[in-house]
């Protein structure tokens, strides 16, 4: 990893107002280079907004229609790199929350979350795969708000090559200063134990639907320590310089990265004997 200056974005953006929302994107990815940043976050679903209620042939957008097209342009205009989260229809009548991954000069990346929390179900379909983007400057996995309690997706990233996991969150209910300390029960070990930094950040304000979120944003370094955080409760930006020393530190470290040290053969070991046990119990 090389040394990269980050913002996190925390937004308002009411649900369908795709236009709209497009501006808001616009302007703070600007404001983020302007601040010597090279990749902004923003939170989950900001083109579209956030929603268990709407039905996706109103309200997604396809990762090969015009609006994913603006954004590979946004990002080759600015030079930096864009995580930007959206509904996309799936095939089935659902949605799938996505986040795109735009970079000047490369093909536009997706990852769909792949943990669909209990108010979600029967809404939102989840995706199937766990990709890391980026290249020998910098790597870096994405999961989106309920994603971040399965410890394993987070291990599989770090194994991957991720040197960043970037947690944007839909995540309503609370002050920013309770979200964030709900954040950090969980958000730092993520970080602490595999050896990544750790960058979240959710909406802000009302969705025009119900739901208030409380814009928060946080980074971790992979020691598991806070680098920074904005409990301020405003739309804004994070910006923050991941210093590669820090990644170093822990990854030259003997007793301090536990990534090397994983027991792969054994957890698929443990794995089938489970799946073995379940067949028994089941009679199949």
């Amino acid at each position: 990893m090389q040394d990269i200056r980050i913002a996190a974005a925390m937004l308002q953006t009411p649900v369908g107002r795709v236009e709209d929302n497009w501006t808001a994107i616009t302007l703070w990815a600007r404001r983020a280079r302007q601040a010597g940043a090279h990749l902004v976050c923003f939170p989950e679903m900001t083109l579209t907004g956030y929603s268990t209620r709407r039905q996706p042939p109103n309200w997604g957008v396809s990762c090969d229609g015009a609006m994913a097209q603006a954004l590979e342009q946004l990002a080759q205009q600015e030079s930096m790199t864009l995580l930007v989260g959206a509904a996309e229809p799936a095939s089935d009548n659902r949605i799938f929350a996505a986040h795109w991954v735009a970079r000047p000069g490369e093909p536009l990346g997706v990852y769909r979350k792949t943990h669909i929390a209990p108010p979600e179900v029967g809404v939102f379909a989840p995706g199937a795969d766990a990709p890391v983007f980026g290249d020998d400057a910098v790597r870096f996995g994405i999961q989106l708000c309920y994603d971040t309690h399965f410890p394993e997706l987070s291990a599989h990233m770090a194994c991957q090559g991720a040197d960043i996991l970037f947690f944007p969150h839909a995540s309503p209910r609370g002050t920013p200063q309770e979200k964030l300390q709900s954040w950090l029960r969980h958000l730092t070990a993520r970080a602490f134990d595999n050896g990544v930094f750790v960058v979240a950040c959710n909406q802000a304000g009302k969705n025009g639907e119900g739901l208030s979120f409380p814009a928060t944003a946080v980074v971790i370094d992979p020691s598991g320590d806070v680098l920074a955080q904005d409990t301020s409760g405003e739309e804004g930006l994070l910006v923050v310089d991941l210093d590669a020393a820090r990644l170093d530190h822990v990854r030259r470290h003997r007793m301090r990265y536990f990534l090397p040290n994983r027991r792969p053969d054994l957890y698929r070991k443990l794995l089938n004997d489970q799946v073995g046990a379940g067949s028994e119990q089941t009679g199949k």
